[in-house]
């Protein structure tokens, strides 16, 4: 039965996995595979749970795939970590039919982006799309600030934090760590600022970011918890380190093609996810060598830290 425990924003913090979605060779959802990897990610100590997002092809997906999604991962949850549910569509007619039809399953958030295809928003729109969404469904609302050509400023999502209800949050991506380090310093104590910049999760975590959900985590989601624990303890030389292996890690995953990597390297942690949809190409060659030595290095990093 689907669990309705509703975390508080303030609750929704530390390591926040994107869910890889798993397709069969159709490229139709496989629910037990998914379920796998939501008790998978909860082993790992994981703070929480992001359905439908980038890394889960919510691009990709129709409504009734979504809401199915959703459902599944709030029911293998069962209130033990909050659930944020992605919506990435291309109106504000749209968000509102997303966020509706999850909004009955126990969700805690929505993870929302602009709109993105083609046209850029001016501020005041901005404003209106995410207040109508929150009007419609009263769930608490995080930006994802990622799509290059509708690209949020500072000010704009701290006026949206400000003036519209339910905005509590941000996901800053686009390898932009000034945006990120200016959000940080500038939020309210109740607001929280996610980061979504693969490469510098611990200088993110050094800032004092509340939380990442970034498609790293949804590759090692282990020394991604170990990295925001050893922040949190202030151990920032063996926090170091370990950024250093998932750096070298996320380098073999960046490229054009990254989901199909990403999901090769849950593949060989035993949950088979598959490939993505198409027109991305699977892993290459290449990147599966690659990979597989670079996941093998960092887990043996995540043991000997767990025994230091």
């Amino acid at each position: 039965m689907t669990s309705k425990k509703i975390f508080a924003p303030q609750e929704i913090t530390g390591i926040l996995p994107p869910l890889l979605t798993p397709f069969d060779e159709n490229e139709d959802l496989v629910e037990e595979v998914l379920r796998q990897e939501v008790r998978f990610m909860l082993s790992k100590g994981v703070h929480g749970l992001v359905p439908g997002g980038s890394a889960g092809e919510g691009n990709t997906l129709s409504t009734d795939e979504l809401r199915k999604i959703v459902g599944v991962v709030c029911e293998e949850a069962a209130g033990r970590v909050p659930v944020v549910a992605g919506v990435i569509v291309n109106s504000t007619r749209q968000a509102i039919e997303r966020a509706r039809a999850v909004a009955d399953l126990g969700v805690s958030a929505l993870q929302i982006t602009p709109v993105h295809y083609i046209y850029k928003n001016d501020d005041d729109a901005m404003i209106r799309h995410f207040r109508a969404i929150y009007d419609a469904v009263g769930i608490p609302i995080i930006i994802y600030n990622v799509i290059p050509w509708n690209y949020l400023s500072v000010e704009l999502m701290l006026r949206m934090m400000r003036e519209v209800p339910g905005v509590f949050g941000v996901k800053q991506s686009a390898s932009d760590m000034k945006s990120m380090a200016d959000l940080i310093q500038r939020c309210e104590p109740h607001q929280r600022i996610y980061a979504a910049i693969d490469a510098l999760l611990y200088p993110t975590f050094a800032l004092a970011a509340h939380g990442a959900i970034s498609q790293i985590l949804s590759a090692v989601p282990g020394p991604c918890v170990k990295l925001w624990n050893l922040v949190r303890s202030g151990d920032h030389v063996r926090a170091l380190a370990l950024h250093g292996r998932l750096l070298k890690m996320w380098n073999t995953i960046a490229g054009d093609n990254r989901l199909a990597v990403t999901k090769y390297t849950m593949s060989l942690q035993g949950v088979p996810v598959g490939n993505p949809r198409a027109p991305l190409t699977p892993a290459s060659a290449a990147q599966r060598q690659a990979a597989a030595r670079a996941l093998a290095e960092l887990l043996e990093d995540e043991t000997f830290l767990k025994a230091a």
